[in-house]
């Protein structure tokens, strides 16, 4: 399964929003929400809470991506959010996360008996290009127990 696919179906929420998973690499995922009038806010573009779970669902794609192969071992979670809202955001919007470090320099503290940390940068632009939003999401790799 892809990235993509491993989070349509485990995590309901994209799924609800219909989002659809472009690209997922160890390095950069891209994520396309449609234009959809149930998920719009008062100025009919999409709400603020689907923009931030659109980014989040890219940035989970990424991790995915990056280190899937360690799921029997560590436990991917999201530690914190911030995300700004720079642009009014009309019609289809695509978040695009990058991995903030080499996944292999994490690997290596999770082989280290640590529990890393890694940044994970998203833009969220509009058909024109224009940056409506940006997110930095930071997760941690949970050894299992």
């Amino acid at each position: 399964m892809s990235a993509g696919e491993i989070l349509l179906a485990t995590v309901p929420m994209a799924a609800t929003l219909n989002l659809e998973f472009l690209e997922s690499s160890a390095e950069r995922a891209v994520v396309r929400m449609p234009d959809q009038a149930a998920y719009h806010n008062h100025v009919g573009g999409p709400h603020a809470g689907a923009m931030f779970t659109l980014a989040e669902s890219a940035s989970g794609a990424v991790v995915i991506a990056a280190f899937g192969e360690l799921l029997n071992r560590a436990v991917p979670l999201a530690v914190s959010a911030e995300i700004h809202y720079k642009k009014l955001a009309m019609g289809v919007v695509t978040a695009t996360a990058t991995l903030g470090r080499p996944a292999a320099e994490v690997i290596a503290e999770l082989d280290a008996g640590k529990r890393p940390e890694f940044p994970v940068e998203i833009a969220i632009t509009r058909e024109d290009g224009a940056v409506t939003g940006e997110m930095t999401v930071l997760w941690t790799l949970r050894p299992q127990s």
